[in-house]
């Protein structure tokens, strides 16, 4: 029925203060409202549609929530916002990064002053229902003995990072591919596809789902482009090579497969920056063909331009598919520097508590964890204990020595040396001290207020084997001797202080078991070797 021109007109003029007057009581124009459904947890995106108002890059386009959120996002809103709001601003889309009963309600966009505004309203189903199955559901026809691609609906989003793309067919539980080479009657099904995004560290799912109905065979085949899809976005890099194959279906010799820039025809010369190559792949009565759009160095200018893959039939309308290039997004190095500096800062602190207490931590293990030597090196002794002159009366008096070699020998288990004790009459002394030394893993050297009787010639004995031996020397001195700056002390003695670990003994309180003394002590002596003391004992005549 012809409807004319003037009341066309009429109609118009009365359907728009009808729809103002429906949106200042309802907030709503219910014929330009666009019903949206999403999954609680999911992605989901609204793109404000094209205007002769709404610039696609005008920073004036406004999105206003009309939900329990209320809010205003226009492109100035910083991304701190949009990141706590759990929204994405692109162009002219709004990304609810993970919907939730929260974001249910309506939304509109619209540019400021304008006299025309987008609606659209958002439903968030918190399980999958029948009515969310429906509304979420895209239909897709193939047909027999052909070759077809399912599709899953995608976001623009150059600011995240597509993860790929996961199929499945319902009532199966493993991964599909959503090619099919040659389409059977068994493959029509409900197939669900779930793409995933990164952005910033977060991984963040768009579901939906794909009605395949197979359809038998038609005698008259159609040729057709199988990918890439109209519409399709491929992020690269500046400077970088680019191959995008477009892959059609012909059954003539006389079809063809070209690409276009923009109006102009490429050309197929290797010696261009951008061209393109031809291949076919005969499958009986199917010709597969591939031609493959190459760009040796991607620039600013291709970022800006439309790709178009042509297929041209003999005896069919031509078909095409356009495509267009977008940068990819810029790797975030923040959390890999605050990651390098936390992985430092760990490494520091370890560093700096194992330093302040790695006397602690070695006692530790040893009592604790029962870290002792388990393979003997042949010494018969933990420790050889022998006395020197103390240069002052601090040093250790009888008592203190029998208490010392006490609670080494009974609470912390060490087999010790002793030279009054386990030294054979009839020796010579400096013979008996090499062969305590040889049988002992460390040398102790005890201060004393009383003189020993050892020589100074015995001590430089005593500092050559330690030399040779490589014997370990742990040196206890008063708590007022300096050994190693006094001048009336014997040279060998000095060499020996200098030579060893020295552990400072301070009378009463270094009696003491949490005392200095004692973790120090036990911490320079080798851990105990559990075996049968054997001790040289004295012939009787």
């Amino acid at each position: 029925m012809f409807v004319p021109l003037h009341v066309l007109m009429m109609v118009k003029v009365l359907l728009v203060p009808l729809c103002f007057l429906l949106t200042s009581f309802t907030g709503v124009c219910p014929w330009k409202l666009e019903e949206i459904c999403v999954k609680a947890g999911e992605m989901v995106a609204l793109h404000c549609p094209h205007h002769k108002e709404v610039n696609p890059s005008d920073a004036n386009l406004i999105w206003t929530s009309h939900t329990s959120q209320e809010m205003n996002l226009t492109g100035n809103t910083t991304s701190a916002e949009q990141r706590r709001m759990g929204v994405l601003l692109h162009g002219r889309s709004l990304v609810i990064l993970s919907a939730s009963v929260n974001h249910q309600g309506n939304y509109s966009c619209s540019l400021r002053n304008a006299s025309s505004r987008f609606w659209f309203r958002l439903t968030v189903y918190a399980t999958e229902t029948t009515e969310y199955d429906e509304r979420k559901t895209y239909p897709a026809t193939c047909y027999t003995q052909e070759a077809c691609t399912l599709y899953c609906p995608d976001v623009n989003t150059p600011n995240m990072t597509s993860n790929g793309i996961i199929w499945h067919k319902k009532g199966e539980s493993l991964p599909i591919d959503s090619y099919f080479s040659s389409v059977e009657e068994k493959d029509h099904g409900v197939y669900t596809c779930t793409r995933s995004y990164l952005y910033l560290q977060q991984i963040y799912n768009m579901t939906f789902k794909i009605d395949l109905d197979v359809q038998p065979n038609s005698k008259q085949r159609s040729p057709a482009i199988i990918s890439p899809h109209m519409s399709d976005v491929f992020h690269v890099d500046l400077g970088s090579t680019v191959v995008i194959a477009c892959k059609a279906v012909t059954f003539s010799d006389f079809d063809s497969l070209f690409w276009f820039n923009g109006d102009s025809m490429l050309n197929n010369k290797d010696n261009l920056p951008v061209f393109y190559n031809e291949t076919r792949v005969d499958d009986g009565e199917r010709i597969n063909r591939t031609a493959s759009l190459v760009i040796k160095k991607v620039t600013k200018e291709d970022l800006s331009k439309n790709y178009t893959c042509k297929l041209e039939c003999d005896d069919q309308p031509s078909s095409f598919v356009t495509i267009t290039l977008a940068l990819k997004a810029s790797p975030s190095y923040i959390s890999l520097a605050l990651g390098l500096v936390c992985t430092v800062v760990l490494m520091v602190m370890t560093t700096a508590i194992y330093a302040k207490f790695k006397i602690s931590i070695t006692l530790f293990l040893r009592d604790t964890l029962a870290c002792h030597r388990s393979i003997s090196d042949g010494k018969s002794y933990d420790a050889f204990l022998m006395c020197y002159k103390s240069d002052t009366e601090a040093g250790l008096n009888e008592d203190d020595r029998e208490w010392l070699k006490c609670v080494l020998e009974e609470k912390y288990g060490y087999s010790l040396c002793l030279y009054d004790r386990d030294i054979l009459p009839g020796k010579a002394v400096a013979e008996a001290v090499l062969d305590c030394i040889e049988q002992s893993r460390t040398v102790v050297l005890v201060p004393t207020s009383s003189d020993p009787g050892l020589g100074s010639g015995l001590l430089s004995v005593i500092h050559s084997a330690l030399v040779e031996r490589k014997t370990r020397l742990v040196f206890i001195t008063a708590e007022s001797t300096e050994v190693s700056r006094s001048g009336s002390v014997p040279e060998a003695l000095q060499l020996l202080g200098k030579a060893g670990d020295c552990v400072t003994w301070k009378g009463k309180r270094s009696m003491e078991a949490a005392s200095s003394f004692w973790k120090h002590l036990r911490y320079h002596l080798p851990a105990p070797q559990h075996v049968s003391k054997i001790r040289l004992l004295p012939q009787t005549v």
